[in-house]
């Protein structure tokens, strides 16, 4: 058995990024860029107004200013600003020559035909100046960064239509067990339900993976062995669930030799999670992960996602936020490292209620989770924990 830092760094040591791929913006969100994106232009590309009013020369404000011209965005200014003048702007639209200052519209009045004062008391300039965001030629996004959409609006923005992004990863599910049936079925008596299937799908579509289901391997070597050959045609990554245990009925490891995957560890001093695989077989990865679905969860949320990340290129650490414990925790048992289902209640974290690795109803309100250590028994109400958000 290993700690949970040594599997880590085992999975992460393993991976080998994936290939890289052009793909236009309307298919890159979530995907992780591969190159860093430079701007080919100045932001904002020259001198803007940032309200709809009036541009005119400062020192003109205090005096009656005759309109000389319609400025609308997208279109040039034709004359230049001169004494006592000014233009009639739109937001967005571009300064004319001469004008240094744009009166808000509603701090104006009218003079006359074409004639404004300005009827405030003091006034901003008003103006969005050439390149004050970004210069042409700097450094937008970094390459590991995973494109969300605030990041698709700059990549718009400097014309990169098509990123280069790495591939996107295919994740296959494999249930065994002969007790499980799928959740559109009567459930005969004995069996239950196969939720980590479907939970795993989500979170391998949620970590930006493509996704496949290989359905339920019944409790025989032949079974399993036959749905991992499958998988390994298609996927990059395989995660069975269940079956990795010490019972009569765990093929699994054996299995995952048999079909020619080099294990690399298969018990984690941890909880949940404990009898956890991680075997590899050329550039294929697979988990075996047990059949608990807080167990299976939790270390796909550690565990899977450290080897996607690291296959993707993604450098986008997870979100932590350190934050004192609302109520004093205790436990009995110290010789696994526990991670616990916490829910942030006005700045405070509160660990929930939590029957072991069967109860996933604890994470239906869980904003987190915490580390409690190995040899470490309680943690006091007012200490402060690294929740790592779900």
């Amino acid at each position: 058995m290993i700690t949970f830092e040594e599997a880590t760094v085992i999975v992460a040591g393993e991976a080998k990024l994936l290939s890289v791929e052009s793909v236009n913006l309307a298919g890159c969100n979530g995907r992780v860029l591969a190159n860093d994106v430079f701007s080919d232009t100045d932001m904002p590309p020259f001198n803007k107004s940032a309200v709809d009013g009036f541009a005119c020369r400062r020192q003109d404000i205090e005096k009656q200013l005759h309109i000389v011209e319609t400025i609308a965005a997208g279109q040039v200014p034709l004359i230049e600003i001169g004494v006592d003048e000014c233009s009639r702007i739109m937001t967005g639209a571009m300064l004319p020559k001469g004008a240094d200052t744009v009166l808000m519209v509603e701090h104006t009045g009218m003079a006359g035909p074409d004639h404004i004062r300005f009827a405030g008391n003091v006034s901003a300039t008003n103006i969005c100046f050439l390149a004050e965001d970004i210069h042409k030629g700097d450094k937008v996004l970094s390459a590991g960064t995973r494109i969300r959409p605030q990041h698709i609006a700059v990549l718009a923005s400097v014309g990169c239509f098509a990123p280069k992004v790495y591939a996107k990863p295919v994740v296959g599910i494999i249930s065994t067990g002969n007790e499980l049936v799928e959740p559109d079925a009567k459930v005969p008596e004995g069996k239950i339900r196969n939720s980590n299937a479907w939970q795993l799908l989500a979170q391998a579509q949620e970590a930006g993976c493509e996704a496949r289901y290989f359905g339920i391997a019944e409790d025989t070597p032949e079974s399993t062995l036959e749905k991992i050959d499958l998988a390994e045609v298609e996927c990059d990554i395989i995660i069975l669930t269940g079956g990795v245990s010490m019972g009569d009925y765990d093929y699994v490891p054996g299995v995952i030799t048999e079909a020619g995957f080099k294990t690399l560890f298969q018990s984690i001093a941890v909880q949940p999670g404990k009898p956890s695989v991680f075997a590899v077989k050329d550039n294929k990865y697979l988990f075996g992960l047990p059949g608990n679905p807080v167990s299976s969860f939790v270390q796909f949320e550690l565990l899977v996602k450290t080897l996607i990340n690291k296959i993707t290129g993604c450098t986008d650490p997870p979100v932590i936020v350190r934050l004192p414990l609302g109520k004093d925790y205790t436990r009995r048992r110290t010789d696994r490292k526990s991670f616990l289902p916490v829910k942030i209640i006005l700045n405070e974290v509160f660990p929930l209620e939590y029957h072991g690795s069967a109860h996933i109803h604890a994470y239906v309100e869980a904003d987190g989770i915490i580390a409690v250590n190995i040899g470490e028994t309680e943690i006091k109400k007012g200490t402060l924990a690294d929740v790592r958000q779900l």
